[in-house]
């Protein structure tokens, strides 16, 4: 797990490690700017402050690595400036009006790393005028190895940016403090020739259970899911956030570990440590692209979550999830933003706190 905000993270990183949320193998968490160049401090007085609205404003994509698959096999590059044009609306849901305002958290699956999703933060940064590391990050892999061939992609060198998949959260340093950060967690599957029985066959989506294949060995880590728990500097109130990556068999065989079909026979599953920093949070979101259909609104009910958005994410697919417990505004657009640069739509919710 690599955590990056160029603020001082003293007091977060010792919470972390104090909790043993950084597993073994991953990159440890970025505080290498000095007390004196903290982003925060560094923003006009007016804007230092949290919004006068109390409003919590979350998106959930799937941003593909910045790469779109087009009908005919060819790929396109996308910016990541472009991509958060497309994704961030206004309280009517539009885009690219002067209503749109910072968001504060950004969920999101398939980056490359850190150096991805870091760029990408920096990028939305600089939209709303702050400065560079005002959007912390946190990813599950720092450089996760490379899997696949093209990616479906005819243009080989676009279908490599998309060999390095992991999932991460942004979050704005302005409004938010990072608390803890959980242990990462593993998906469940099924593999293939392996036969299933509610749930039987099922296995963590990990080494050695996953793919043995040397072309797709590491793609188990771009199903890594990871959490995090915030404060919201304004009020103190507690915020929980999670993204997760199913794996594409999940959409036939819902698989959330050794025998077991997940929440609501969804594949769906929370790990451990995420679950404590869940439960002790006012506000949940939970963002999922869970490559199956037809997972109900209420499948997280016993968190006190809502799913948000009911229509199609990925084609004619509903596959991707947005649930939230707290006071959500309506949306005329049904919380799904049709305009976004990627494969995938985004979800969004605003949340009254």
């Amino acid at each position: 797990m690599t955590l990056r905000h160029r603020s001082a993270l003293t007091t977060a990183l010792l919470t972390v490690v104090t909790l043993g949320a950084l597993p073994a193998g991953h990159a440890s968490a970025r505080a290498d700017a000095p007390a004196a160049e903290v982003a925060v401090s560094s923003a006009p007085a007016a804007e230092v402050a949290a919004s006068s609205d109390r409003v919590l404003r979350v998106y959930n994509n799937n941003i593909e690595n910045l790469v779109v698959n087009n009908a005919d096999g060819t790929c396109t590059r996308i910016s990541g400036p472009d991509h958060l044009t497309s994704i961030l609306v206004d309280e009517n849901g539009k885009t690219g009006t002067a209503g749109v305002l910072a968001p504060d958290l950004l969920i999101v699956q398939q980056v490359r790393g850190t150096g991805q999703i870091e760029a990408y933060a920096d990028q939305l940064s600089a939209k709303f005028g702050y400065p560079a590391g005002t959007y912390g990050a946190i990813v599950v892999w720092s450089d996760p190895e490379p899997w696949g061939s093209t990616h479906k992609c005819s243009s080989q060198a676009l279908g490599d940016l998309k060999k390095k998949q992991t999932n991460g959260i942004i979050y704005n340093t302005r409004t938010l403090s990072l608390a803890a950060t959980s242990k990462y967690w593993s998906a469940g599957w099924l593999k293939p020739g392996t036969a299933y029985a509610n749930g039987a066959g099922c296995t963590l989506y990990k080494p050695p259970n996953s793919d043995p294949d040397t072309t797709d060995y590491y793609k188990w880590k771009r199903t890594s899911a990871i959490a995090a728990k915030f404060t919201i500097k304004e009020t103190g109130t507690t915020v929980f956030a999670a993204t997760m990556h199913l794996p594409q068999e999940n959409r036939q065989n819902a698989c959330a570990g050794d025998g077991y079909t997940g929440i609501a026979n969804t594949g769906i599953h929370i790990g451990a440590d995420a679950t404590n920093l869940m439960n002790s949070s006012t506000i949940r979101v939970v963002g999922i692209d869970a490559n199956r259909t037809g997972i109900a609104a209420s499948t997280l009910s016993g968190f006190g979550m809502t799913g948000y958005g009911a229509k199609a994410t990925s084609g004619s697919s509903k596959i991707d999830y947005l649930f939230i417990k707290g006071t959500v505004q309506p949306s005329s657009i049904d919380h799904t933003v049709a305009g976004t640069k990627s494969n995938h739509l985004a979800l969004y919710g605003f949340i009254n706190y």
